[in-house]
């Protein structure tokens, strides 16, 4: 037996409700705070996340990579997703630190000193998948699939590729959000294990598995080319080798602690 217990202080049901309210409006006021700062950097926004597909252009000769939008207003739109994602990302630190806040009480006393690296590490974890989509995989996407509109010298026509700015911004946006997401396992892993639900040998059994599972979510989430699948897929398989890891050493502490 261990002698550390959980939070003495006990909640009820609405107190519970409460709090979720609580953590749930100064996550939402930290996210329209990011967006407003975010709209405020619109233009250098668009430009960043379209460094991809001016990489990966494939116009006529000469032609400047060119976005459209059909209506008036479809770029104010465009840019209010923009900001939308550029507050998410802002905001994520104090979002997930709401989260932490919220589940702590009903955590062990040497649980809830991992608030800190919680929140580091996931927002580092985002980062790092985010980046290794936008700078590796999306430039390669974006010059296997323009690269179609390229035709044989001498064609009677000419096909350009007319890519609508409202539809970038929602796919870069989700794309950006899964590659975030996924690369989160090895934390995922970590809290699963502190908790007790798994071992590292839960996961070593599962591994042939999250391999076949690996290679859906390339799928899914990456445009429909095999380059880009592999590009998510092999990251998968070695953050999953990195979180038996992890497994393994949280699972020799929780022996040497018991």
């Amino acid at each position: 037996m261990t002698s550390e217990s959980l939070d003495d202080g006990t909640m009820t049901f609405w107190e519970h409700l409460n709090e979720l309210r609580s953590r749930l409006i100064r996550a939402l006021i930290a996210f329209v705070i990011g967006a407003v700062i975010a709209w405020w950097f619109k233009e250098d926004l668009l430009v960043l996340l379209t460094r991809p597909f001016v990489e990966g252009w494939h116009g006529p000769d000469e032609s400047r990579p060119t976005l459209h939008f059909p209506a008036p207003a479809s770029l104010f739109l465009a840019y209010v997703k923009l900001a939308m994602l550029g507050g998410f990302v802002i905001s994520l630190p104090i979002v997930l630190y709401q989260v932490w806040a919220f589940i702590a009480p009903g955590l062990y006393s040497r649980e809830k000193r991992f608030a800190i690296p919680f929140v580091l590490v996931s927002c580092l974890l985002f980062a790092l998948g985010a980046f290794f989509g936008w700078k590796v995989v999306f430039p390669l996407a974006f010059d296997y699939l323009l690269g179609f509109s390229q035709t044989a010298a001498g064609s009677p026509i000419q096909v350009q590729p007319t890519v609508m700015v409202g539809d970038y911004i929602e796919f870069v946006t989700r794309a950006l959000i899964a590659f975030g997401a996924v690369f989160e396992i090895p934390v995922v892993v970590f809290f699963l294990t502190v908790a007790g639900l798994i071992n590292h040998t839960h996961l070593i059994k599962f591994a042939r598995y999250f391999v076949v599972i690996a290679f859906i979510l390339g799928a899914v989430i990456t445009p429909p080319d095999p380059m880009s699948q592999l590009m998510l897929a092999i990251p998968l398989c070695v953050l999953y080798v990195l979180s038996i890891g992890i497994a393994w050493l949280v699972g020799r502490k929780r022996v040497a602690s018991a």
